[in-house]
């Protein structure tokens, strides 16, 4: 995950004599095979081609462990990591790592206070901002489903994030009005080599239709979360306001 830490394992089990554990690297903006770390048993471990204090050691050397902790990772450090083990009398052997880094969305729902016609327009905007990787995003659309549709867009990032938002379309009418839509938001996290699908947001909006010449509505926004209750769920109101 962005800015979190990430362990780089290294360890090998075996009966010859090691002399030295290098830390080898392929990433965007470095050489390929770039060597950044060397652990040595007099010398410890050494950095090399520039100092990152990020990297620490976890391992023993006499353990034939050279794992490295790996602290507050970026996007630029997604790559390929390889330990190499210089032995006696077998000669080399490497481990390798792949590191994926993660980002969760930024997360922003937008509403509208459309007039009522037989026009289509937008009633309500879900984004899911700068994930990797990226959002799905969704609508459960409750009494209004086959009244009102969705249309998804997405922006991809040169840094690899994409930006996804799904806006959902009607014709304002006073049958829709004061109904209750979610925007479910959801991603997937690579963990132990397999892909699950983790809902991480879950965001609720009253849609409201405006007759012309007369009152504007109340709005209500809501957000899942605890201490209030709204239609069944446990939600917290974020706002109300009135004209």
């Amino acid at each position: 995950m962005l800015g979190s830490s990430a362990v780089l394992p290294c360890h090998i089990i075996t009966n010859d004599r090691l002399s030295q554990i290098t830390w080898q690297r392929t990433i965007k903006g470095k050489a390929p095979d770039d060597v950044f770390v060397t652990i040595q048993p007099t010398n410890g471990l050494k950095y090399r081609n520039g100092q990152d204090l990020r990297f620490e050691s976890m391992g023993n050397f006499n353990d034939k462990n050279g794992t490295l902790k790996f602290s507050n990772v970026t996007l630029k450090d997604e790559g390929s990591y390889t330990c190499i083990f210089s032995l006696f009398p077998s000669g080399t052997q490497s481990r390798n790592s792949q590191l994926v880094i993660l980002v969760p969305p930024i997360t922003n729902l937008m509403d509208y206070i459309p007039l009522e016609g037989n026009e289509e327009v937008p009633l309500a905007t879900c984004t899911a901002a700068a994930s990797k990787p990226k959002a799905e995003v969704r609508w459960i659309k409750g009494s209004l489903e086959g009244k009102v549709r969705e249309e998804l867009n997405e922006t991809q990032h040169v840094n690899g994030t994409t930006t996804t938002w799904s806006t959902l379309l009607g014709k304002p009418g006073r049958e829709m009005n004061g109904q209750l839509v979610k925007c479910v938001i959801s991603k997937w996290e690579v963990c132990s080599q397999e892909r699950n699908k983790i809902i991480c947001c879950l965001e609720l909006v009253r849609v409201y239709c405006h007759r012309r010449g007369g009152r504007e509505p109340t709005l209500q926004r809501a957000t899942r979360g605890s201490h209030a209750r709204l239609r069944g769920m446990r939600s917290v109101l974020l706002h109300t306001h009135a004209p």
